[in-house]
């Protein structure tokens, strides 16, 4: 989304895997103690810096002040802001928990797989017939919605799930994908990990 907006920004990595979620300075951004979080040092305001929580609402507020990826007329931003919550609601929750008990869970546990299998393939429907209504983008033009799925999507094989079987999700994906912002964000997660990986 920054790099889709042109907005200047410095990752700063938590590592969860330390504990660093739960350290009081980052828990004033997120009290959630969950990433990703962000501080705007430059709201349209002009006010003190503003923090955020939850990919949602991040997304949300970065499109409003950027003035781009949403669109301004009532029917269109509604149709956005629904996808949009279907994912924060839906697609993530579901994929989330698929890929917990299919891939960490200690206890293999068959109803838990099955069931929420089950559903993000249900999802993927969902969004496949979305997406041969639309044609191109989940709801029409690219917006903050396609940002907000595209990262459940790259987990598909994880997921044990195949594209092949979602055609117009297959090709929504391809065409994401290729976009120069998404390169330019999946190589600064690249970095990101290198980095880690190079200090622990």
């Amino acid at each position: 989304m920054m790099a889709e907006c042109e907005i200047a920004y410095r990752p700063i990595p938590v590592d969860i895997g330390k504990g660093e979620q739960f350290l009081p300075k980052f828990l004033k951004v997120s009290p959630n103690n969950r990433i990703p979080a962000i501080v705007d040092h430059e709201p349209p305001d002009g006010g003190v810096p503003i923090s955020l929580f939850e990919s949602g609402a991040i997304l949300i507020y970065l499109a409003e002040k950027s003035g781009k990826l949403i669109p301004t007329d009532l029917r269109s931003r509604n149709t956005v802001h629904e996808w949009l919550m279907w994912q924060v609601g839906g697609l993530g929750p579901m994929a989330g928990q698929n890929g917990h008990f299919l891939l960490y869970a200690s206890e293999k546990i068959p109803y838990a797989i099955q069931r929420y299998s089950d559903e993000v393939r249900r999802l993927y429907s969902v969004l496949d017939r979305q997406l041969a209504k639309t044609g191109r983008f989940v709801a029409g033009e690219y917006s903050i919605a396609d940002i907000a799925i595209f990262p459940w999507i790259v987990t598909h094989k994880a997921q044990g799930l195949s594209l092949t079987e979602y055609p117009h999700v297959s090709d929504w994906f391809n065409k994401v994908r290729a976009r120069p912002a998404v390169s330019n964000g999946m190589e600064v997660l690249r970095e990101l990990r290198t980095l880690k990986k190079n200090h622990t």
